[in-house]
C-alpha cells in the first residue's frame, strides 16, 4: 500500500455513480458514508459499481461548482455481501447482459453466492429463463475482468498512481498480476512512463535473485532502447553495453557476456561486427539500417537517366518562362534530380533550395509525373506547402498512420500498399530518424525518385539514427551541396551571421537596424528577466501586440536559470497568469492554465484530433500548442495543435509540458517569425557551433539573443558534434 501519511479516509457504500470515463477510469460517485449522509468522490476509480463499499484515502476539497468533495488518491473495495446489495450491483448495468430483471432472477436464485455463481460456475446461470450457455458465458468474463481490474489496482498501487495502473490492466487485462509476478520487467517493454529502477523495485519485492535472467535481459534491452531515444544511437559498442550493465546491476562483467550471448542467439538483439568494433542493436534498428541500405541501393538501380542535352533545354525553357536565371550549382542541382535516384540536396538559409525543388516539380509535371511533398513534421509541411504552392503532408499522413493499440505507428502505405507516386520529395530530411525513413521506404515503389532536402550542419533527428549525415558520407547518391548565398538573402543578417556560425566565424553582434539583435547581461538571472520582459513588453510596444502569438524562446538547455523549466515558469506568469476566467489543474507539480502554450514531449501515435472536416491521429514529439479548455468534472484537457484539436484526459498530461520556452532539440523543423535564444552558463556539452546554428536558423523575421557574449564565441569555436553509434554509412559503403 502507499504510504498514507497526512491523508484522510473515507469509507462507505457507492450509491449513485455519476460519471466515469471508460478511457481512464476517471469516476464521479455517491458515497453512502452514514445514516442519511452522502459523500461526493472523485478520482481514478475504475469500474467503480453501485453497491460496492469501498474505503478511500485521498483529502477533502472544495470544488467551485460542485462543493465539498473527497479526491481520491487510492482506495480498495469489497463485493457487496448482502442480497439487497448484491442485487444493487448486478442491476447497475455494470456487467454486461445483465439489466434489474436479470440481475433479480440471479439474487432470487442464487442470493449471496451469486458472485460465486457466476465467476466460478457460470454453466448454472442457464438455468434462469432467458440466460443462454453463450449468455452466461459473456456475464461470467465480464465479471472476471472487472475483478481483474480489483486486482492489479490492489496490487500497482504500491508502486504506481492509479492511471498508470489503468494502462497496465488496458495492455494486459485480467491476466496483469500474474504476467507481473512471472516477470515484472515485462512492463518497462510495454508502458509508457514505467522505467527499468520502477521494474526493479517489484522484482525486488517478489524475491527475484539480482543476477537472474530475467533482470540481466531488461537490463541489457534498457541500455540499448535508452540510448536510442536519449542518444540517438542505433547500436552500442559491446563493451560500453556491457559495462553500463555492470555499474546497473552491480554484478560481475563474465556472466553478463552469456546472458547477452544468449539474447542474441534467440534474436532479441543483434550483434555484427564494424571493422575491429563488436556492435550490438536492438533487432529493429538493425533491421532498419538494413532496410534502408537496400532500399535506397535499388531506387538507385531501378532508376531511368535521361539525356544532359534535355534536361538543359527545359532547364532554360523554364529561365525564359519565369524570368529568372539560376545559378551553375542551382542547375546542376535540378538536373542532379531529374536524373537521380536518389538524390541529397543540401545547404543554409538562403542559399535556393527552395528554387530547386519548384523547377524540379515543374520538370517532372512535364514529364507527366505524380509527386508527393513530405516533411517530417506539420510545420515544416505547411513551410513547404507555402514555398512550392504545391500541397506538402506531414510523411506519417502521406504514409496514412491508422489507429492502434501498440506504441509503434502502422501504415497503411507500405510495401503491400506502395505509394501511387513517382517522386517523392522530402523537406528537413536532417530529422527522419532510422525508423521513419524505413517506413517511408517500404512504401516507395522500385523505379520512384527520392529527394532528400535538408541541412546536415543542424542537429541530427531526435530518434535514433542518422539518416541525412550518413547517406550523404556514404558517397553513394548524388548530393549537390548550394553555398552561395543570393542577393535578397545577403541583406539578413540571420541568414549571414548563420553562415558566419556554420563557418566558424562570430556573428555581428553590433548591428542594431536589422533582423538580428544581441543584448548583453552579466548573469543567468539577467538573462532570464530580460527574455520575459522582451516577451511581455518591450516587443509588443515596440511592434504591437500581435507578435507575443509569433515569439518562440528557444534555449539550449532544460535546466539552469535560462533553461526551460525555469523560463517556462516566468513566462507563464507574465504572458498567461491566472484569472478568474481561466481554469487551471495542478498536475505532477506543474500548474496548467486555459490560454497556456504547450508542447507534446513523446510521439502518441493514438491521439485523435479533429480539423475541420478531417479527422485524424497522432500527435508527435515536438508539436506545440494551444489549451483551450481545461474541464474539471471530465478531466480533460482540450488542445490546439495548428488547428488540430485534441483531447487529453488528465492521465495523459504526463505527455505533455510548457512550451513558451523550448530547447533547440525541439525546434528542429520548425520555423517561427521571432525566435529569442538565451545564451547562458549551460553545460560545456552544449556550447556547440551546431546548435548555435541550429537555433538561429529557425528564425523567419528577427532572431534576438540575450545574454553572454563570451559564450557564443565558445560556441562557434567548439565545432564538436555529438557522436553517434549508427551503422547506415558502413552498410551503404559496402553494399553491393
Amino acid at each position: 500500500m502507499p504510504v498514507l501519511d497526512n491523508m484522510e479516509m473515507a469509507e462507505g457504500t457507492v450509491e449513485r455513480v455519476i460519471y466515469q470515463n471508460a478511457e481512464n477510469g476517471y469516476s464521479v460517485a455517491e458515497l453512502s458514508v452514514g445514516e442519511a449522509e452522502f459523500l461526493t468522490v472523485v478520482g481514478i476509480l475504475p469500474y467503480i459499481t453501485e453497491g460496492e463499499t469501498i474505503k478511500a484515502y485521498g483529502t477533502f476539497t472544495v470544488h467551485p461548482q460542485f462543493g465539498r468533495q473527497f479526491k481520491v488518491e487510492y482506495y480498495e473495495k469489497e463485493l457487496p455481501s448482502t442480497e439487497g446489495t448484491i442485487l444493487k450491483y448486478l442491476a447497475s448495468n455494470s456487467i454486461k447482459g445483465v439489466g434489474k430483471a436479470v440481475a433479480r432472477k440471479i439474487v432470487e436464485q442464487f442470493g449471496t453466492e451469486s458472485f460465486d455463481v457466476i465467476e466460478n460456475h457460470p454453466e448454472w446461470l442457464t438455468d434462469i429463463k432467458g440466460i443462454s450457455a453463450s449468455k452466461a458465458e459473456q456475464i461470467s468474463e465480464d465479471f472476471k475482468r472487472q475483478h481483474g481490474m480489483r486486482s492489479v489496482m490492489t496490487f500497482c498501487s504500491e508502486y504506481f498512481p492509479p492511471s498508470t495502473a489503468v494502462r497496465i490492466f488496458k495492455r494486459f487485462g485480467g491476466s496483469a498480476v500474474s504476467i507481473i509476478k512471472q516477470n515484472p520487467y515485462v512492463l518497462g517493454d510495454e508502458i509508457y512512463g514505467v522505467g527499468f529502477s520502477d521494474c526493479d523495485r517489484i522484482a525486488k519485492d517478489l524475491g527475484m535473485k539480482k543476477d537472474c535472467m530475467q533482470r540481466v535481459e531488461a537490463a541489457l534491452k534498457y541500455i540499448l532502447l535508452h540510448n536510442a531515444n536519449q542518444n540517438g544511437h542505433t547500436y552500442i559498442p559491446e563493451e560500453k553495453l556491457l559495462g553500463a550493465a555492470v555499474q546497473i546491476l552491480n554484478m560481475d562483467k563474465e556472466p553478463l557476456s552469456d546472458i547477452l550471448d544468449e539474447l542474441i542467439k534467440n534474436g532479441t538483439v543483434y550483434k555484427k561486427r564494424l571493422g575491429d568494433r563488436k556492435c550490438v542493436y536492438l533487432k529493429k534498428f538493425y533491421d532498419a539500417e538494413k532496410y534502408v541500405c537496400e532500399k535506397l541501393k535499388l531506387l538507385e538501380d531501378k532508376n531511368i537517366a535521361y539525356g544532359i542535352s534535355d534536361i538543359n533545354r527545359t532547364i532554360k525553357n523554364i529561365e525564359l518562362t519565369e524570368g529568372i536565371q539560376y545559378a551553375p550549382m542551382q542547375r546542376e542541382a535540378i538536373s542532379s534530380a531529374i536524373n537521380s535516384g536518389v538524390m541529397v540536396l543540401t545547404g543554409g538559409p538562403g542559399t535556393g533550395k527552395t528554387t530547386v525543388i519548384k523547377a524540379a516539380i515543374s520538370i517532372f509535371e512535364k514529364m507527366g509525373y505524380k509527386i508527393a511533398l513530405a516533411a517530417p513534421t506539420g510545420r515544416a509541411a505547411k513551410r513547404m506547402s507555402e514555398a512550392t504552392s504545391c500541397e506538402a503532408k506531414t510523411i506519417h499522413r502521406l504514409l496514412e498512420m491508422e489507429y492502434n493499440d501498440g506504441v509503434e505507428p502502422k501504415f497503411i502505405r507500405c510495401e503491400k500498399n506502395l505509394l501511387e507516386e513517382n517522386v517523392i520529395i522530402v523537406d528537413e530530411a536532417s530529422m527522419i530518424d532510422i525508423c521513419l525513413a524505413e517506413a517511408l521506404l517500404k512504401a516507395i515503389k522500385p523505379g520512384a525518385k527520392l529527394l532528400l532536402i535538408g541541412d546536415f550542419d543542424q542537429l541530427p533527428s531526435v530518434g535514433a539514427g542518422n539518416v541525412l549525415k550518413d547517406i550523404i558520407a556514404s558517397e553513394r547518391f548524388n548530393t549537390v551541396q548550394l553555398t552561395e548565398i543570393f542577393r535578397q538573402a545577403e541583406q539578413s543578417l540571420i541568414v549571414t551571421n548563420a553562415h558566419a556560425i556554420n563557418s566558424g566565424r562570430y556573428p555581428d553582434l553590433e548591428t542594431k537596424s536589422n533582423d538580428f539583435f544581441f543584448i548583453a547581461r552579466e548573469n543567468d538571472e539577467m538573462t532570464a528577466h530580460t527574455v520575459a520582459t522582451l516577451c511581455k513588453t518591450r516587443l509588443p510596444k515596440a511592434y504591437g501586440v500581435d507578435i507575443i502569438r509569433q515569439i518562440q524562446v528557444i534555449t539550449p538547455s532544460r535546466k539552469g536559470n535560462a533553461g526551460t523549466e525555469l523560463l517556462n515558469e516566468k513566462l507563464q506568469a507574465v504572458l498567461n497568469p491566472p484569472s478568474p476566467d481561466k481554469k487551471e489543474k495542478k498536475l505532477r507539480h506543474v500548474i496548467f492554465r486555459e490560454g497556456d502554450r504547450v508542447m507534446q514531449i513523446k510521439n502518441n501515435y493514438n491521439i485523435e484530433w479533429h480539423k475541420d472536416d478531417r479527422d485524424g491521429i497522432g500527435i508527435f514529439n515536438g508539436d506545440i500548442g494551444t489549451i483551450i479548455e481545461i474541464n474539471p468534472s471530465g478531466e480533460y484537457v482540450t488542445i490546439n495543435f495548428d488547428d488540430r484539436i485534441a483531447q487529453y484526459d488528465f492521465t495523459m498530461m504526463d505527455e505533455v509540458e510548457h512550451g513558451y520556452a523550448i530547447t533547440v532539440h525541439k525546434s528542429q523543423g520548425s520555423e517561427y517569425p521571432v525566435v529569442i535564444i538565451p545564451i547562458y552558463s549551460y553545460s560545456s556539452r552544449l556550447l556547440t557551433r551546431n546548435l548555435l546554428y541550429t537555433a538561429v536558423t529557425r528564425a523567419q523575421k528577427m532572431v534576438i539573443l540575450v545574454g553572454d557574449e563570451e559564450i557564443v564565441k565558445k560556441m562557434v569555436d567548439n565545432n564538436q558534434r555529438a557522436m553517434r553509434y549508427t551503422s547506415l554509412s558502413e552498410m551503404l559503403s559496402v553494399y553491393e
